[in-house]
């Protein structure tokens, strides 16, 4: 009787789950989108089709991507195919203290049966310094492996040490097929419900390739219709569902990124009004406000520079305020800084500088550093000759002792060449006078 309890309860659940969750696949042939991923040719494809009789070895890993493109989906079904016990920890409610009685329970798991086991985090960015310190020896000596979700840049928000430890594999929002796949699986449920082609356009601009958002509307849209007359989904009463503005922007697709496009364009060609313009716009679409700071921040090193510094630190300030004070006063900080880097005199030689660095190293590898300019903390490194004949600049006059500190392969290579802009003239000017001291002093015997 209690088994028979047991499964009703669970299939009513299950009946009013939302669609998105009844939808989630089960098997790796059902799951659409990210098809550099999953595809054949994809890093994840072993880990979801494994070859009969074996079982895929998995590494720790960070999924990233936007909200719905199918983090923790694929999550699940990489434990279903591991072989390894599976646990889930929820970056916003769990403490050390969990994390801890995980890793008692993985270690005794180890220590009994051998069963290795596989860690899912979602939100791991939510972690804070503490918590993700916690999972650091746990998931390099083998005691878990770990599999983490975040819609954060994980280069910014998951510790270094931890994410030197994992791989990163990037998510992407669905594209038109994979959320026409999504439309008609959602449908296929609903055989007397009809999709017109503008609902389905208007599906698509709204969701902006997030799987959940998608069929979200189409449940909103769904409820609609049985409570009317119609039989058909349409634009028109997706936008009764949705409301009409939300459907305008499609937050994660072209229009996203063109308007991203001007705004950055329109600083850059020293329009103001139009950066503005551009800037409120995506905020006015529902745009996060941290990636329009985010994208200003930086262009203040990409196309102004040390043609005017400041721009750099009011960029690095306006995004403490938006991530401190969130819309809508933010607005405020990021018309201003929208005008002020827009008005700034403009350099690209930083951009230009690590372009050449990049093409030295890929061409020359991984020179040598000078001997004179290595550190030398120990005595047998003093002995090798490291640090010998450094010269200690503050020990010349005006602070410069004219030597080169480049390997020795591309000395006098020139990677930062200042421009005629702003603050950026002085550099040049002080560059140029600090060149010649050191031609002068090769000349001399």
């Amino acid at each position: 009787m209690s088994d028979l309890f047991d499964k009703r309860a669970k299939k009513l659940a299950n009946e009013r789950a939302p669609l998105a969750e009844r939808l989630r696949p089960d098997q790796p042939d059902l799951f659409v989108g990210q098809e550099h991923l999953v595809g054949p040719d994809g890093a994840l494809h072993a880990l979801l089709h494994p070859a009969p009789g074996q079982t895929p070895s998995v590494r720790n890993m960070i999924l990233w991507g936007p909200p719905g493109t199918g983090k923790t989906t694929l999550a699940r079904l990489i434990a279903t195919r591991s072989g390894l016990a599976f646990e889930t920890l929820s970056a916003t409610s769990s403490g050390v203290k969990d994390v801890r009685e995980l890793l008692d329970r993985a270690r005794a798991r180890l220590g009994g049966d051998g069963k290795g086991t596989l860690v899912f985090i979602d939100e791991i960015h939510r972690f804070n310094k503490a918590q993700q310190d916690s999972l650091l020896h746990a998931s390099e000596d083998g005691l878990i492996t770990l599999i983490g979700a975040t819609t954060e840049n994980p280069s910014f928000e998951v510790n270094a040490a931890l994410l030197s430890r994992c791989r990163v594999h990037v998510l992407k929002p669905l594209d038109a097929p994979a959320m026409d796949a999504l439309i008609d699986r959602a449908l296929a449920q609903s055989a007397k419900v009809q999709l017109s082609d503008d609902g389905r356009d208007a599906l698509k601009r709204y969701s902006g390739g997030d799987a959940r958002r998608l069929l979200m509307a189409i449940e909103a849209g769904l409820d609609m219709l049985a409570a009317s007359d119609e039989t058909q989904l349409t634009a028109e009463l997706l936008q009764r569902a949705l409301g009409e503005r939300k459907l305008r922007y499609d937050k994660k697709g072209d229009e996203h990124y063109d308007l991203a496009s001007a705004m950055i364009k329109s600083v850059r060609g020293s329009d103001p009004h139009a950066a503005i313009y551009y800037a409120m716009r995506m905020l006015a679409g529902g745009e996060d406000p941290k990636f329009v700071v985010r994208r200003l921040a930086i262009l203040a090193s990409e196309d102004i520079g040390n043609a005017d510094p400041g721009a750099l630190n009011l960029a690095a300030s306006a995004v403490h305020v938006v991530h401190f004070i969130g819309l809508p006063e933010a607005e405020y900080t990021i018309c201003q800084l929208a005008a002020y880097l827009a008005l700034a005199p403009k350099s690209n030689a930083a951009a230009r500088a690590r372009m050449a660095a990049h093409q030295i190293i890929a061409e020359t590898g991984e020179m040598p550093v000078p001997l004179d300019i290595r550190n030398a903390p120990t005595k047998l490194m003093k002995d090798l000759g490291h640090g010998k004949d450094y010269h200690y600049a503050h020990n010349y006059e005006g602070g410069f002792y004219p030597q080169g500190h480049l390997p020795q392969q591309i000395e006098g290579r020139k990677l930062y060449e200042p421009t005629d802009h702003g603050f950026e003239a002085r550099l040049k000017a002080r560059l140029a006078e600090l060149e010649k001291m050191i031609e002068q002093a090769k000349q001399q015997p």
